[in-house]
């Protein structure tokens, strides 16, 4: 299982982790369209975007949920933002490179926050409604809550757990990192130690949520905790629990086009897709995978024939679900190598079917084109992993979570555990690349042949 918190390096590694952020930092008004660097009083697991609030001329308002791991001093919580994501080529260069590493950004302002009942370690939000999120902590069950109608509470020593307004039960052992959501209907997944994967509905609970929140809870209420745990809850059984893992269950996720077919990895070294239709059995079961531990996994929106797969192993590889296999062992159409330590998280662009990101212990977050491997041989690129164009070198510790922003599609929020670097509790940054890399070449050509008589009288 991935281990969220590590010891520090050698003095060699740490010399080169901080020449290598300088390097970055020098670059950014260079490589940058926006960057908005946020010092987090806490270490964050999971960041995720909520829905668009607000659009204006310059910028838009946008919810973002973030989780605070405490050291105890003060409850868990799950904190709902409000940030201003400034549009497209709007900032200027010489103010997105003036960023303090120990101070607060303007752009992310704390809205509201709910006191967890335990440390979150991953929040996921509902398609169909995003104010509806799921949690997991350190216990067998799934956490609902519907962030606009749970009361704001102040995390001082002693406060009793916000009361979640749903409870998902089913595993029979802790249920740490493994969760999401169905994009097509409100069904949850999840997996854990009990080395199951589970599935509910809650579509029976979606639409009164918000009623019923309101009509159990006066405005000062606290909410209550029996034995430590979160009382009064509803809670709702498994629809369905899918065995045949042989070690934790890490990941988990649904095939975008069919709420019955989902996929998981685990410490086993599996990938293991399923069909709720057919059964509790695996449907194919891919041995051997990586060569090591799996820890994240995502399934193609746009071209759900492929499925992305990250593991302790340190690479990134991609899986054709028509042809998973060769012999009982995985057989990947793309290893990518561009990264040094464990990869943690891996997700794929919203709207670019050959666009993904891949995140590790290593600091850095790659952003690849898998569309791009192979073009680019014998042009001086020899250096670079094939399909790798973009490399986020702005955190200086392991990046635990990411997520690419529906609304904004090249704008990416990630976090990540470099506390003791900044004098915080991590680093939370929100950035977006300068349009030129990722825009289609030809485009971008014509964009500067405009420009070329005034580069001229400057070269001049």
């Amino acid at each position: 299982m991935k281990e969220r918190a590590g010891g520090r390096g050698s003095a060699s590694s740490e010399a080169s982790v901080e020449e290598r952020y300088a390097q970055w930092k020098s670059l950014v008004p260079i490589l940058y369209d926006w960057l908005a660097n946020h010092n987090l009083v806490w270490p964050s697991l999971s960041c995720r975007w909520g829905p668009q609030l607000e659009q204006a001329t310059y910028k838009n308002r946008q919810r973002l949920y973030l989780s605070e791991q405490t050291d105890g001093s003060v409850p868990n919580t799950l904190v709902i933002a409000n940030c201003e994501v400034v549009k497209p080529r709007v900032a200027a260069a010489e103010h997105i490179a003036q960023f303090n590493e120990e101070a607060r950004s303007p752009f992310v302002k704390k809205w509201k926050t709910i006191i967890h009942p335990g440390e979150v370690n991953r929040i996921r939000e509902l398609p169909q409604n995003s104010k509806i999120v799921a949690t997991h902590t350190d216990s067998p069950d799934v956490l609902i809550w519907d962030v606009e109608s749970q009361p704001n509470r102040h995390p001082v020593l002693g406060a009793s757990p916000s009361r979640p307004d749903l409870v998902l039960t089913g595993h029979q052992d802790n249920a740490e990192f493994a969760l999401a959501m169905c994009p097509t209907e409100p069904f949850v997944l999840s997996g854990g130690k009990d080395q199951s994967v589970v599935l509910w509905s809650i579509h029976d609970h979606i639409s009164s949520l918000s009623a019923d929140q309101g009509a159990a809870k006066s405005p000062g209420s606290k909410g209550g905790a029996v034995n430590g745990k979160p009382s009064e809850s509803p809670t709702i059984q498994a629809r369905g629990i899918f065995q045949g893992h042989t070690d934790t269950v890490e990941d988990v996720q649904f095939c975008p086009s069919s709420p019955q077919e989902f996929c998981s990895v685990g410490d086993d070294s599996c990938l293991v897709l399923w069909d709720a239709r057919t059964g509790s059995a695996p449907v194919v079961k891919v041995e051997k995978a990586h060569n090591a531990d799996l820890h994240c996994v995502d399934w193609n929106p746009i071209d759900v024939n492929l499925i992305l797969t990250g593991s302790a192993d340190n690479t990134v590889r991609m899986f054709d679900r028509r042809n998973l296999t060769n012999g009982g062992v995985g057989s990947p159409i793309h290893i990518l190598e561009g990264h040094s330590a464990a990869v943690l998280c891996v997700q794929w662009s919203p709207d670019r079917s050959s666009v993904f990101g891949s995140a590790a212990e290593d600091g850095i977050l790659n952003i690849w084109d898998y569309g791009k491997i192979g073009k680019l041989e014998g042009a001086g690129s020899s250096n670079s992993p094939h399909g790798l164009f973009f490399r986020h070198a702005g955190h200086r510790d392991k990046v635990v979570d990411f997520h690419w922003n529906s609304s904004d599609p090249w704008t990416i929020v990630s976090v990540s555990e470099d506390g003791e670097k900044t004098g915080g509790g991590g680093t939370l940054q929100i950035w977006r690349m300068m349009d030129m890399l990722y825009r289609p070449e030809e485009e971008v050509l014509a964009e500067l042949d405009k420009f070329k008589s005034h580069l001229l009288t400057c070269a001049s």
